[in-house]
């Protein structure tokens, strides 16, 4: 074989992978929020789930995107295990599609018809309305193409009368289970190393197709295929949480499970599948013509069989993770932690992972909140060891909340790296609106602790009625919170913005009221002029506040106040 034989098998491989990439995230830019919702919506039992799993594979193509997707899902809290089990069985069975699209550019000639694709598809990226579609379209011609040139190049190789090449391959015993097991691990090796099981499936249909891979070792690569791509997944979520990481592991249990009883029928299963396709794998002349559509024939069987048996003991599965795979030992509520972002799951589903992004906004938000809720208790608070003890508790707060900004920003800055839709760059410019006004929102609550530490060391105290301005303010504003919160949950065409102006008019018209009142109060030495300063620093914080509020409001709902 000269190199330049193996630099076209390579180059066939890496377009061929190319252009698997190339349409999956054309698809994903075409329906990327439709996924987003019908992974959310149509896993409402094992049997939804299923078909979901095998709609999305299907249409993206990749079905470690999906499992990865799944993972980052229940590591958002999004999908339960069980669902993401029924979706994994589902995304098993959709990626068989891709084996039968290798099929067809093997069994026929595409590489004439590729050109006028690529023709029309460059026109359509020229045009903004369909530049998806021309994306798609050129990933479907790569891929056809480079199918074309694998297959062209296995006849150029002539592997059928390479001697060397056959008394390699004749040298395993093709009836030994030493032999099915020895290629089965190869499989499983290559697909990890390479990151494509479509890629070594590919190889698998020229060996098949030459006639010097015998189909029952062919077979045996493919099944070490389905292990090999379930650690992907596996890697992915290795710095999630509990539940994605049982995700995967369902995942992993799942394909060497399926493996493991095809095993034990497995010369049967294989004649099974070859007779159903009429290929008769004992003949001493084989169609090598239809080798690959045994492949494409047994990998769909394999995968409906393994999740037909499957799918009623997703209870069980689920038990068997949650016991291998224990939760991890809890940690302080208040350490600086995402819950929901970090990984490698952003280079697999650039679109999708917007989703995880919003989630771990709504986290920042609600721990913002929650530091509101430590101020308001902060000013009843009048012994000074409880009151240190507090009060540095938001100080640390403050520091995770500029940590917690850093970090999405940074996770968005990432996904915006991608080739994304015109539609997830103005959600991403929105989401980094939110995190920079919440960030403020933490400032805002840190200094109105830092002027009530300031009343705590200083000599006077406000006033009854001051009090209970202050409280009302802070009740105020709290809503104005909880309704933020509310607004960052849900699709934003389920909610009217409308409230949270209401409520930051209310505040601003107290404020008003307030500061009026403050001025007379200290004109008529009702309180001195220095408790009068601080008592108003903390309204107008409170109002600042509430401008930040309206602001992520505005930035989620992709309104403006003057608008609603």
């Amino acid at each position: 074989m000269s190199i330049w034989i193996f630099f076209k098998i390579i180059g066939s491989l890496a377009l061929l992978i190319y252009g698997m990439k190339v349409m999956s995230e054309a698809l994903q830019k075409m329906a990327g929020s439709q996924l987003r919702h019908i992974l959310g919506a149509m896993t409402t039992n094992r049997f939804t789930g299923l078909l979901t799993g095998m709609f999305v594979t299907a249409s993206v193509q990749s079905s470690t995107a999906t499992t990865v997707m799944t993972v980052s899902f229940v590591n958002a809290g999004l999908l339960t295990l069980a669902q993401a089990i029924s979706v994994i069985m589902g995304a098993n069975i959709g990626t068989t599609f891709t084996a039968w699209i290798m099929t067809l550019g093997f069994s026929f000639n595409m590489a004439n018809i590729v050109f006028p694709v690529f023709f029309f598809a460059l026109l359509l990226i020229y045009r903004k309305k369909q530049r998806y579609i021309g994306d798609f379209l050129f990933g479907v011609a790569f891929m056809f193409f480079a199918i074309s040139t694998l297959g062209a190049t296995g006849k150029e190789m002539d592997l059928s009368h390479n001697q060397s090449v056959i008394d390699f391959f004749s040298s395993f015993d093709k009836d030994s289970y030493l032999t099915i097991f020895s290629f089965l691990g190869i499989g499983t090796v290559l697909t990890f190393c390479m990151q494509s099981s479509a890629a070594l499936m590919a190889i698998t249909m020229v060996l098949c197709s030459s006639g010097v891979l015998p189909i029952y070792m062919g077979i045996a690569l493919v099944l070490g295929e389905n292990i090999g791509t379930t650690i992907t997944s596996n890697i992915a979520a290795m710095g999630a949480n509990t539940q994605a990481r049982r995700a995967a592991m369902a995942h992993f249990s799942f394909n060497v499970f399926g493996v493991i009883w095809v095993l034990f029928i497995f010369y049967p299963f294989i004649d099974m599948v070859c007779n159903f396709v009429g290929v008769d794998p004992h003949a001493d002349h084989i169609d090598v013509s239809r080798l690959s559509i045994v492949l494409a024939a047994f990998h769909t069987t394999f995968n409906v069989c393994n999740t037909a048996v499957l799918i009623w003991f997703i209870p069980q599965m689920e038990r068997l993770v949650c016991y291998v795979i224990k939760p991890k030992a809890r940690n302080d509520e208040d350490d600086f932690r995402l819950r929901y972002i970090g990984g490698t799951s952003i280079m697999k589903t650039p679109e999708l992972s917007v989703l995880e992004a919003q989630k771990e906004i709504q986290s920042f938000a609600e721990r913002i909140q929650r530091m509101f809720g430590m101020v308001r208790e902060l000013l009843g608070v009048k012994d000074g060891a409880d009151f240190s003890k507090r009060f540095a508790r938001i100080e640390k707060y403050e520091s995770i909340s500029d940590n917690m900004e850093i970090e999405i920003a940074n996770y968005l800055d990432a996904v915006s790296d991608a080739h994304l839709s015109d539609d997830t760059k103005a959600k991403i410019r929105a989401m980094l609106r939110e995190i920079s006004e919440i960030e403020s929102i933490g400032d805002s609550c840190y200094n109105i602790a830092r002027t009530i530490s300031r009343r705590m060391n200083g000599k006077e105290d406000f006033t009854e009625n001051q009090y209970e301005h202050l409280h009302q303010m802070f009740e105020l504003t709290d809503d104005a919170l909880t309704q933020m919160n509310v607004l960052l949950q849900g699709r934003r065409e389920n909610h009217d913005a409308n409230r949270s102006f209401n409520i930051e008019n209310e505040i601003n018209n107290y404020r008003s009221q307030l500061k009026s009142q403050n001025i007379n109060d200290v004109n008529d030495h009702k309180y001195t002029y220095a408790i009068g300063t601080m008592y108003m620093d903390i309204v107008s914080e409170c109002e600042k506040l509430g401008d930040y509020v309206v602001n992520v409001v505005e930035a989620r709902m992709n309104t403006r106040q003057r608008e609603a």
